[in-house]
Order: structure tokens, then C-alpha cells, then sequence
């Protein structure tokens, strides 16, 4: 088995918003849009993977749902340098670590 098999599913911060949340408590896309301030496209790319989170977005989540405010913000971040990780293996595995000791 690979080490690539073991690794979690790098999951949108979208789909979690969907699945944990709306889909959970049985609110909408619409509904959590007009409840933040938000246009419903943004909540709709969001959730489809085709927009990340934003930080005036991500407080307006945490607000919504009584989140910390680096919630929405973190699991976008931590979304981001796995995704680059993925796309951009060969270019960083080229990088060599620089020690002082050498």
C-alpha cells in the first residue's frame, strides 16, 4: 500500500460547509446567503469547489454558525497547501533542504 493511500481526501472547504452544515441543519445555499450578506452565486461556487473562501466570507460563516473565526480560514489554508502539494509534487520534491550543519 502507498503513502498516498493513507493520506485523508483533501476535501473542499465547500463540501464540508454542504455537508456538515447545510445539509445538517437543512438550511440553504439561499438561505445561509441572505442570512451573511453574501451573493447566492458565491455560496453556490463555494460549494461546487469552484471558489475558495475568502476571509470576509469565512467570518461571516463563523459568525453564522458560532464557529472560531479562523475556522473557515484554516480549512481553506490547510485545503490549499495539500492541493498545491498534489499539482506541484515533482517541482518541490526538486527543492533541496538547505542545513546549516552541511
Amino acid at each position: 500500500m502507498t503513502k498516498r493511500n493513507h493520506a485523508l481526501e483533501n476535501k473542499h472547504p465547500g463540501q464540508i460547509l454542504k455537508e456538515y452544515y447545510l445539509d445538517e441543519m437543512g438550511i440553504s445555499a439561499y438561505r445561509l446567503a441572505k442570512a451573511i450578506g453574501v451573493q447566492q452565486t458565491r455560496i453556490s461556487q463555494i460549494i461546487h469547489g469552484k471558489r475558495s473562501i475568502t476571509v470576509d466570507t469565512a467570518l461571516k460563516l463563523s459568525k453564522f454558525f458560532s464557529l472560531s473565526d479562523r475556522f473557515w480560514i484554516n480549512l481553506q489554508a490547510d485545503y490549499d497547501v495539500r492541493k498545491y502539494r498534489e499539482d506541484h509534487r515533482q517541482e518541490l520534491d526538486a527543492v533541496e533542504s538547505y542545513s546549516i550543519n552541511a
